[in-house]
């Protein structure tokens, strides 16, 4: 039996009423009915009509509709399954129709205006191994009369009288441009990023840096699938090169979902000297992976990085878990509105609203401007899919491809603790810690009140 279903994907309802209603043209069932009342009569078999099925009764072979969901087409077997406006699926309910109409078919038909990058229709549409059918309006000898280019990009009159109704020039990119990008507000400009693209460096080394209780004795140990990787060569004991640094954490849950990150960049040359990513890592194990980080970075006489990290959420747990180890040397954020600089006796940084328009407005700046140069790709590839929302600047993707880390999930990770390790380069940097050597030893009264006052939320000298 030749059997086919059709699959209708409104952009904010799951109504059935967008697949098949009468009188309705914005239904697919509705341009089904045109066609079968305008084919020849010799053209057109004889055939059933119902609510959201079209039966041939002369092969036996069916047309269906239903609604989205993201299980579409589970247990199901189709010669056929077209998914319409498919960029309009919730962005979870997307990738989950990928992986239920696999099996289901072995042709599907993915349809759609760009709507971002952030989404299921944008990998499949940046797939090589998927037949690509581009329906520019450039094609259609209507639309295209007069056509002219200019800077590249083509014109016609019907263009141009078409880019005056639209609202705003993310709506000319995903409505006539067929453009990804241009149909979100991105944060970071795509040209400046390519040319940014175009500095980005393979590692100098790759490994996992092993460390005793509480980040003690950090040791460079090379493997091929070590989790660090890095952008600086060592000395002869395996350390390296002594230097003023920071360390960037962007924590996770550890379950998988998402990757936790740290970043170290040398903050005399400005140059990202490595890079740590995991999925599978705990807050609490990662405050030993993130001191041992800060332990290895030293300066010349022995200070370690600082440490900058997010400070809500499971950044709260890697931060408390970092002070129990000894460790003091944290970014305090800078009070606001005092003519001299003051600094908050708070650790870490907090992603409010305000807070992360200054934190990505801060690096896109230094980026741009060549104060940071930062040669991982898939770091500055997370850049690009940053843009604007309600909430201050957000990574576009809730779920996303599959990730070399092992992450079901990448909201920006790489990028966020790029961009919270560029935070010691700002005028807000807070003064330098205290080194190992001048921390109250271990068990004494002033060290007890150390940890407890850095567990309230403070952090005390």
């Amino acid at each position: 039996m030749n059997s086919h279903r059709h699959k209708n994907v409104p952009s904010s309802s799951h109504d059935e009423d967008y697949v098949d209603r009468a009188g309705n043209p914005k239904s697919l069932f509705w341009k089904l009915d045109f066609l079968m009342r305008h084919l020849p009569s010799w053209m057109v078999p004889r055939f059933e009509r119902a609510r959201l099925r079209l039966t041939n009764l002369d092969n036996g072979s069916t047309i269906d509709g239903e609604s989205t969901t993201g299980d579409v087409a589970r247990g199901d077997r189709r010669t056929a399954i077209a998914l319409d406006e498919f960029a309009a699926f919730e962005t979870d309910a997307g990738y989950r129709a990928m992986a239920s109409t696999r099996d289901a078919t072995r042709s599907r038909i993915f349809n759609s205006t760009p709507c971002g990058t952030g989404n299921a229709f944008a990998d499949v549409a940046r797939s090589p191994g998927i037949r690509q059918l581009r329906l520019h309006w450039s094609d259609h000898p209507v639309k295209a009369e007069g056509l002219h280019y200019v800077d590249g990009h083509p014109r016609s009159p019907w263009y141009d009288r078409e880019c005056q109704r639209c609202l705003s020039p993310t709506e000319i990119a995903q409505e006539l441009d067929i453009s990804f990008s241009g149909s979100q507000s991105l944060f970071f400009d795509p040209a400046r990023l390519q040319e940014i693209r175009g500095k980005c460096v393979q590692p100098d080394g790759r490994g996992e840096l092993e460390h005793g209780p509480g980040g003690c004795d950090p040791t460079w140990v090379p493997s091929r699938n070590g989790k660090w990787l890095l952008w600086c060569g060592l000395s002869a004991d395996g350390s390296p090169p002594p230097s003023t640094y920071s360390v960037g954490a962007d924590v996770a849950s550890g379950t998988g979902s998402s990757n936790s990150c740290l970043s170290v960049l040398d903050l005399r040359t400005g140059k990202k000297v490595a890079e740590w990513a995991a999925s599978d890592v705990r807050p609490d194990v990662m405050a030993g992976i993130a001191v041992a980080a800060c332990r290895w970075f030293s300066d010349d006489s022995g200070v370690p990085a600082t440490l900058i990290h997010e400070a809500a959420g499971p950044g709260r747990i890697m931060g408390d878990v970092a002070i129990e180890t000894g460790f003091r040397n944290f970014w305090m954020r800078p009070l606001e509105g005092m003519a001299v600089r003051k600094y908050s006796q708070r650790i870490g940084w907090f992603p409010t609203r305000d807070g992360k328009v200054a934190l990505w407005g801060h690096y896109r700046r230094l980026l741009f401007e060549g104060a940071i140069w930062n040669p991982s790709i898939d770091a500055v590839n997370e850049c690009a899919e940053m843009i604007y929302t309600g909430g201050g600047v957000e990574h576009v993707r809730s779920i996303a491809s599959q990730d070399a880390s092992g992450a079901r999930a990448n909201h920006g990770d790489r990028a966020t603790a790029d961009a919270l390790a560029a935070m010691a380069l700002s005028a807000g940097t807070s003064p330098p810690g205290r080194s190992d050597r001048e921390q109250a030893p271990q068990g004494t009264l002033a060290a007890r009140r150390s940890v407890a006052v850095a567990a309230a939320g403070e952090i005390a000298w």
